[in-house]
């Protein structure tokens, strides 16, 4: 006997709009992923002013299936007030910089109904001054190459999405010509060796690419990470993301 009920057709998968990195004067921005998502690293970019540009990389706890809905508030919250809180010429960076982590952190844990961990990297890039006011909630730690070596710019803050009003500190630092800034999520770090299961990559393999890496494109940069990587774990399947995100200042 047929069934009187018909299926519903499952709702199509929606996921955070595409990120289109915007043209920098003086600067290359750009990101790259391993494979297919699995999880929650997720990364945007977009100009909020006429001489900055707002870039961010999270990585919201669970699987990409479960957190689609509080990838994509954390978006909506990081356009809209990024570009209300760096609109104008005169502002305090740092104070918004503050400000949209606190809105971001508001919207994870709205759209989560609860806690759930999400470390992240915030930047703003000043193009005419080639400065980079920063937030680092709990991330792994961004690497700057400049003359004087490559620095870590270490957490700031706790990760988003825990508590309601957990501020992280917003310093600047700035970006001398040739100077380059990369980001690579914890599925990076953490990756683990083909051969040696309790051996990681680890955030000191990841310095000498970007010691060696070309001044002028962010993208062969975030490349050469990933491919590394995937000679490092083998080529195995997937068990968490591994993103690269790289700011290079070439002018």
């Amino acid at each position: 006997m047929r069934s009187l009920f018909r299926s519903r057709p499952a709702a199509p998968l929606v996921e955070p709009v595409p990120t289109v990195f915007p043209e920098i004067e003086g600067a290359d921005i750009a990101a790259v992923f391993s494979g297919k998502r699995v999880a929650g690293d997720f990364y945007d970019s977009v100009r909020v002013s006429p001489e900055r540009v707002l870039f961010g990389l999270l990585d919201v706890a669970g699987r990409r299936e479960d957190n689609r809905g509080i990838l994509i508030e954390a978006q909506t919250v990081f356009r809209t007030f990024g570009a209300q809180l760096f609109a104008a010429s005169d502002i305090n960076e740092s104070n918004a910089m503050t400000e949209l982590s606190l809105r971001i952190n508001r919207a994870i844990i709205d759209s989560s109904h609860g806690v759930r961990s999400c470390p992240a990297f915030i930047g703003c890039y000043h193009e005419k001054f080639g400065t980079l006011c920063y937030t680092n909630a709990g991330h792994t730690a961004g690497l700057l190459r400049d003359s004087k070596g490559i620095a870590e710019l270490k957490s700031t803050g706790l990760p988003l999405g825990l508590f309601s009003h957990a501020p992280s500190d917003a310093p600047t630092v700035g970006l001398e010509k040739g100077a380059a800034l990369l980001l690579v999520s914890r599925g990076v770090v953490e990756c683990g060796h083909k051969e040696k299961s309790d051996l990681e990559f680890g955030l000191e393999r990841v310095k000498p690419f970007l010691q060696a890496a070309p001044s002028s494109s962010a993208r062969a940069l975030c490349v050469s990470i990933v491919n590394e990587i995937s000679d490092f774990s083998g080529h195995t399947p997937l068990c968490d993301d591994r993103t690269a995100l790289a700011l290079v200042r070439t002018v």
